[in-house]
């Protein structure tokens, strides 16, 4: 979202941010930005969850009707199910943009059903893989569109590193759909058999304490370390061997492309939505398991790591996606799309 709206600022759009609350741990945003907070005060909000649902309704209709913005483009779950209800009857056009699994963002048959009938309402709505897009019905793949994410800033415009580290690397929240203990499974199942490897696990997340007693009941203390959120990820795992993804469901999985940019080649589940799919072509710029096999994603690991010629060729080709998803491709596509809306 930071990345778009910076693009549509330079492109002398003008920009609005709105955000329910600020984070403490938040991307820059430039201060020519304007950032509107839609959480309503404290003291509005003591009445029970129908009354405060009103109240929050109401603010962000308030929030469109005060800066009468052309399109709204909305980012999530609920976020847009109330972009589209608030902007309801008012000139602004709205278009909401699912990131993961459908059936994720919309937990349940009442939420999904819900989702299906509100945006056929929406102006637009932005998928990230066709089988995101097969989820709804043919009213609202008609109007959608798949766009992909443009890479960071910060992976681009780096040759590949000719130096390599016995390290394979993961990056991610570390909770039960990352899957972080199917990927320390595997690797001890590889352990003895590569000892100069060490796995590191970037991210933080309730999980950490679980996956740090499974790391000692598997006796790789000084193999497996999870030095948990880090800003310079680029420079901490270009020189790795190999990337691993091991989640149960994933989107279009800005892990990925980043090490892909890198050119790290990349084992990753191929798991619901299709997010991974539609980067990888197995076997060639990567490598898909199923998703909670930590045989096949062992398995995969020694593929790579037995295979000098093969590894370097799906460096090589990982490498490519640098220049398909670069920002000047990428971002000119979302600006097309909402012009058209």
């Amino acid at each position: 979202m930071v990345e778009l709206a910076e693009y549509f600022h330079a492109r002398k759009y003008d920009v609005i941010l709105v955000t329910q609350y600020q984070n403490q741990k938040e991307y820059d945003i430039l201060p020519e930005i304007r950032r509107v907070y839609s959480e309503p005060d404290e003291a509005l909000l003591q009445g029970g969850r129908i009354r405060n649902f009103i109240v929050r309704f109401s603010t962000l209709r308030e929030i469109w009707k005060a800066y009468k913005p052309d399109v709204v483009l909305s980012f999530l779950g609920k976020n847009n199910l109330m972009a589209v209800a608030t902007a309801a009857f008012l000139p602004t056009k709205v278009a909401v943009s699912v990131r993961g699994e459908p059936t994720m963002e919309y937990e349940g048959k009442l939420m999904q059903t819900i989702a299906k009938l509100v945006f056929r309402f929406a102006d637009g709505v932005v998928l990230q893989t066709e089988r995101a897009r097969a989820f709804f019905p043919k009213a609202v793949r008609n109007k959608s569109a798949i766009l992909p994410n443009p890479l960071s800033p910060q992976f681009l415009d780096r040759t590949m590193s000719a130096e390599r580290e016995d390290l394979i690397v993961a990056a991610g929240r570390l909770d039960e759909n990352k899957n972080h203990a199917m990927l320390i499974h595997a690797f001890a199942k590889i352990a003895e058999e590569y000892p100069t490897m060490k796995l590191v696990i970037y991210g933080e997340g309730e999980l950490r304490t679980t996956l740090e007693v499974l790391v000692e009941v598997k006796g790789l203390g000084d193999r497996i370390a999870l030095p948990g959120s880090v800003s310079d990820i680029a420079d901490r795992i270009c020189k790795a061997r190999i990337f691993a993804l091991t989640s149960n469901t994933e989107g279009m999985p800005n892990a990925i492309m980043e090490a892909m940019a890198l050119g790290i080649p990349v084992v990753a589940t191929d798991c619901p939505c299709g997010g991974p799919a539609a980067l990888i072509e197995n076997g060639v710029n990567g490598l898909l398991v199923p998703v909670g096999d930590a045989f096949a994603l062992a398995d995969a690991f020694r593929r790579i790591l037995e295979d000098k010629d093969f590894e370097q060729k799906m460096r090589e080709k990982a490498h490519e996606i640098a220049e398909k998803l670069a920002p000047d491709q990428v971002n000119p596509e979302w600006e097309a799309y909402l012009n058209r809306i």
